[in-house]
C-alpha cells in the first residue's frame, strides 16, 4: 500500500521535537513535484558531505570545518541567494534549490546544516526576523552565519539588521539575545511553509495555498488560526463541508476573535451553498 505524501509527512513530523529537518522539509516539495526520488536527493547531499570529510585534516577544529564547508558550499559548488527571483516558489523546494544552486535564506541554511551535521559540525538555525540565520557555537562564543553567503556577522550588523523589528524604546543586548535563539525544526520548518503560504495567497493561487495550509495544520495542530485559514482555503475552492467544518472549529475556540462576526457571516453563505449540493 502507497502512503500519500501528507501521510508520509505526518508520520515524519510527528515523531518528536528532533525529527529530521532535511527530510521533512524536502518532503514539501512533494506538492509540486509528486514524484520526487528522495533517495537521489539524498545521495547527492550525502556526495557533497564526503567531499568535504576527504579533505579534513584528522582533528580538525569546528572552526576548520566551518571555513572548508564555507568554501565547499559557496565558492566552489556556488550556492547562493536568488536576488534575481527571490519570490519564486521554487526556492522553497530544496530539490530544485540543490539543482539551480539558488534559494532563500531558511533554504539554503537547511541544506547547509544537513552538510554540517554529516561532518560532524553543530550548526543551527536562527529565526531571525526578516532573514533566516545560522549559528555555531565555539569556544569564544557564538559564530553568527548569513545563509545567504557564509558570511559571519558581527553585533553591530546583527543590531543594525535587527533596528527595524524593534520600537524605539529597547534594551539592544537583550533583545538581540533574544532573536538569536536556536530554532527548533518544527519552528523551521512552519517557517518554511509560511512562506509559501504568504506567496500563495498573495496570487490567490487557493489550491497551492490550500496544500500548503494541510501541511501547517499537520505540523502546528494546536495552531487553530491555522485551520481557520484551511478553511478560508476550502471556502475559496467551493468545498463548503470542510470550510465549514474548519471554520466552526476555530470559532469554537475563539468566539470573541476580532475576526469572528465576518466568519460567522460567511459561515450563513457557506451552509447555504452546502445544501445547494445536497
Amino acid at each position: 500500500m502507497m502512503i500519500s505524501a501528507l501521510d508520509y509527512f505526518s508520520a515524519l513530523v510527528q515523531q518528536d521535537e528532533d525529527f529530521p529537518l532535511f527530510e521533512a522539509a524536502l518532503a514539501i516539495a512533494q506538492d509540486a513535484d509528486p514524484w520526487l526520488d528522495f533517495a537521489a536527493v539524498q545521495e547527492t547531499v550525502d556526495g557533497f558531505a564526503a567531499q568535504v570529510l576527504r579533505r579534513l585534516p584528522a582533528g580538525a577544529s569546528d572552526v576548520q570545518k566551518l571555513r572548508m564547508l564555507n568554501h565547499f558550499f559557496y565558492n566552489e559548488l556556488g550556492f547562493a541567494g536568488n536576488v534575481n527571483d527571490y519570490y519564486d516558489p521554487g526556492n522553497s523546494y530544496l530539490q530544485r534549490v540543490i539543482e539551480s544552486r539558488r534559494g532563500i535564506p531558511i533554504s539554503l541554511a537547511v541544506i547547509y546544516m544537513e552538510l554540517a551535521q554529516q561532518i560532524g559540525l553543530a550548526v543551527r538555525g536562527v529565526a531571525f526576523p526578516g532573514h533566516f540565520l545560522m549559528k555555531l557555537s565555539v569556544p569564544s562564543g557564538e559564530i553568527i552565519l548569513d545563509p545567504f553567503n557564509g558570511a559571519s556577522l558581527t553585533r553591530e550588523e546583527l543590531e543594525e539588521r535587527l533596528a527595524p523589528y524593534l520600537g524605539h524604546y529597547h534594551q539592544p543586548e537583550l533583545s538581540l539575545a533574544a532573536y538569536l535563539q536556536t530554532a527548533s525544526p518544527r519552528a523551521i520548518l512552519a517557517r518554511m511553509l509560511h512562506n509559501l503560504k504568504a506567496l500563495f495567497t498573495e496570487h490567490q493561487d487557493w489550491e497551492r495555498m490550500l496544500e500548503v495550509q494541510q501541511r501547517l495544520v499537520i505540523l502546528l495542530p494546536n495552531e487553530v488560526t491555522e485551520r481557520r485559514d484551511r478553511g478560508l482555503a476550502y471556502a475559496h475552492l467551493d468545498y463548503p463541508q470542510a470550510a465549514l467544518e474548519d471554520l466552526q472549529a476555530y470559532l469554537s475556540e475563539c468566539p470573541y476573535a476580532s475576526d469572528a462576526q465576518s466568519l460567522r457571516e460567511r459561515l450563513t453563505a457557506l451552509r447555504r451553498a452546502g445544501e445547494g449540493l445536497q
